[in-house]
């Protein structure tokens, strides 16, 4: 790995010099293995820790495919989706891996007794297979994690809804939480060069998820003084939620935990922030019963804000604990996006405040081809900035999942890969300058 590290920061190295580099036999990737599958039985979810699960070893470098590219990691980053797969929740991704080997002989490289991890990377094409013409070696490159086959028609006008299409590193192997990566070529996109590695590995997945649910016409197709509640809005996902708001001309009112939280959401502009512990709201009176007395005053604390207006856009993401809460305050013909529901996948609510007042509910994954790449255009024109907590080296992945497993982080939490240190990478300097107050101020901290 020596020599491809060195070529990568040299910055003098063409096309020529990385086809010339020998490939390792072996590389390091973070790792779940099969035979640990049931290692977290009988124990509530809060309970499991993902720094007993996830180990960094040595695996195989993977054959190039038709249409594929090697990839030498600079950074990653750890996604909720790595917390369920290192928790073994909803299931283990192993029936993920063998439904998708099952398909094609080269799928069935994908089903293998340990699957390595991340839907994020930033780093440098090595090899490419045949077919591929837009990416060549020493390309430096960004990943969204978007796996489709695109060999039926379903998929052809969003390739979201390709019957075959699977999330990179979650629900496919060879993720980006390792040394190499391998993926689709058309999930390359050019790295922003105004950033270092860790960076742009950052908003990958969570920025381009917030731009479907959010601005797309896909999801809540967002309008300039829009009202949009976002939950969690200094987190991975509303962090982006709340820069998307504010760069289109809404109007963020961004939901927290903490002071400290509150206080990332003004550092990026927005003016009207809820912490929800400090108020006390508490939707749910045990964990059976909600309690409308509190969707209530929550949305009297909603108005005291917009100057009497209702939400239009809720960005929903926590799920079981805040979806109930979410249809009530919506306005008349508002829209509830939905994704992900880190508190709980049964979500609860009263229908009669969404049937009778025409409001909509529209879930939301990820993002197609389209919408990754005009959300990694924000970023690479300084209009979206990462947001990172804290950057960890690829040896401790697992006490970073333990952190965002503990909603111990802001934004999000990166992960140094073939990096040797933070800030390496930039191309741009003068890009940087022109945004570097921005960038420091969205590098929060988590403790």
């Amino acid at each position: 790995m020596e020599e491809i590290i060195g070529a990568i920061l040299s910055g003098g190295a063409d096309r020529r010099d990385f086809e010339a580099l020998r490939l390792p036999e072996k590389y390091r990737g973070v790792v779940v293995q099969k035979e640990n599958v049931g290692m977290f039985d009988g124990m509530r979810t809060a309970d499991k820790d993902p720094r007993k699960s996830l180990s960094v070893q040595d695996v195989p470098v993977p054959e190039v495919g038709p249409g594929e590219a090697l990839v030498a990691v600079m950074a990653s980053s750890v996604n909720y989706n790595t917390v369920w797969s290192a928790v073994f929740e909803p299931l283990p991704t192993f029936v993920f891996l063998e439904r998708y080997g099952r398909t094609n002989e080269l799928a069935a490289r994908h089903d293998l007794p340990y699957h390595v991890l991340g839907s994020d990377l930033a780093g440098v094409v090595l090899r490419t297979g045949p077919g591929v013409s837009a990416w060549r070696p020493g390309d430096e490159v960004v990943a969204h994690c978007l796996s489709v086959e695109l060999e039926s028609s379903d998929g052809h006008n969003d390739t979201m809804l390709d019957p075959e299409q699977r999330i990179w590193g979650f629900e496919t192997n060879f993720g980006g939480l390792a040394e190499l990566a391998l993926v689709k070529s058309n999930q390359l996109m050019p790295k922003p060069g105004h950033l270092s590695w860790e960076e742009a590995a950052a908003p990958g997945l969570v920025n381009s998820t917030a731009y479907r649910q959010l601005v797309s016409r896909n999801g809540a197709g967002m309008k300039q003084g829009d009202n949009v509640l976002v939950w969690g809005a200094s987190g991975g996902l509303g962090s982006y939620a709340t820069q998307l708001a504010l760069a289109g001309g809404a109007n963020p009112i961004c939901v927290v935990s903490s002071p400290e939280k509150a206080d990332i959401c003004r550092s990026m502009g927005a003016e009207n922030v809820i912490d929800r512990r400090a108020e006390g709201f508490r939707f749910w009176q045990d964990e059976r019963t909600q309690d409308p007395r509190e969707w209530k005053r929550f949305g009297k604390r909603i108005r005291e804000l917009t100057g009497g207006e209702d939400i239009d856009i809720v960005f929903e993401h926590p799920g079981r604990e805040t979806f109930g809460a979410s249809v009530f305050v919506t306005r008349k013909g508002g829209t509830i996006t939905t994704c992900a529901s880190t508190s709980g996948y049964l979500h609860e609510y009263d229908n009669r405040y969404l049937w009778m007042s025409l409001k909509r509910i529209i879930g939301s994954h990820f993002a197609n081809y389209r919408e990754a790449w005009e959300a990694n255009r924000l970023v690479a024109k300084g209009r979206i900035h990462p947001t990172l907590s804290r950057v960890y080296s690829l040896d401790d992945t697992g006490q970073a999942a333990h952190d965002v497993h503990r909603n111990r982080h802001q934004g999000k939490v990166g992960v140094l890969c073939l990096a040797p240190e933070e800030g390496l990478g930039v191309r741009n300097q003068e890009m940087r300058a022109k945004h570097i107050d921005a960038i420091n101020r969205f590098r929060t901290s988590s403790y």
